[in-house]
């Protein structure tokens, strides 16, 4: 990268320049990389040390440290869960689901950009988040402060407030569910940069998923729901978890964005 910058170090390189040492580290989008990085960028050297950390592996949205999500910038730091934009999938199901919810959890809330895009949709609700690792409860509460969120550290519902009990009318769980033997196999930018925690979901992958759908219809209001990502192969299990838990249950599946997404109602 030093030689790309060192011809002339008081200006920007061309956008040509920068599109094709995206290019040549293997980004996909590199057109679309570089108008974003050109953007964040103020001068000549701070260009060439977002660069560099892009060429090195580093994802895009830590080097910006936003993330696009329902048109809202995210704010993402180091060790926290990047929100996927297949998971904008689950936020217009709970909407469409409850377009008038007054309450809302973000459990396992990594940025907290779930809870953020249902807060921005809705009519002020009350919006609260969890997750157990504090490097994410600290980057969701900065995301969440302009609506009033609360964010909470801890294992699932052990972190939410007692009173919510039998009042959330929207749960969005976005658990892990990468089984365990195939963490190693994700792209190297989800291994190396985001936590264990928030990827691994156990051998079958449906650990958390199941312990959250046991214990969510103590939590839900009448009619409120649940939702949870899984994949395509799980997506049966993650169903019948959901109806063990007491759920009226249902899946739903977004071809587009290859997002499948289990709904599950308090009766």
């Amino acid at each position: 990268m030093s030689s790309l910058f060192s011809a002339s170090p008081s200006a920007f390189p061309s956008r040509d320049s920068v599109v094709a040492a995206l290019r040549a580290a293997g980004c996909v989008f590199a057109e679309d990389e570089a108008e974003l990085i050109l953007d964040a960028a103020r001068t000549s050297g701070e260009l060439a040390a977002l660069v560099d950390r892009r060429v090195t592996g580093v994802p895009l949205e830590l080097v910006l440290g936003w993330a696009g999500f329902r048109g809202l910038r995210i704010a993402v730091a180091p060790g926290v869960f990047v929100p996927r934009r297949r998971t904008e999938f689950l936020v217009e199901q709970a909407l469409a689901h409850a377009p008038d919810a007054r309450v809302v959890v973000d459990l396992c809330c990594g940025s907290g950009a779930v809870g953020a895009a249902l807060a921005a949709a809705l009519d002020r609700p009350e919006v609260h988040a969890a997750d157990v690792d504090p490097a994410a409860v600290r980057c969701a509460r900065g995301n969440l402060a302009a609506v009033g969120g609360q964010v909470h550290t801890g294992d699932l519902f052990d972190a939410l407030p007692g009173a919510l009990r039998g009042r959330i009318d929207i749960l969005a769980a976005n658990v892990p569910y990468v089984p365990t033997g195939e963490v190693a196999l994700l792209p190297a930018e989800a291994r190396e940069h985001e936590p264990l925690v928030a990827l691994d979901g156990g051998a079958d992958g449906l650990d958390v998923l199941r312990r959250v759908a046991a214990e969510a219809p103590g939590w839900l209001a009448p009619g409120g729901c649940l939702l949870v990502e899984a994949s395509e192969h799980q997506a049966p299990a993650a169903v019948d978890a959901f109806t063990r838990g007491g759920l009226t249950t249902r899946l739903e599946v977004s071809d587009e964005l290859y997002a499948h997404v289990v709904i599950g109602v308090r009766r």
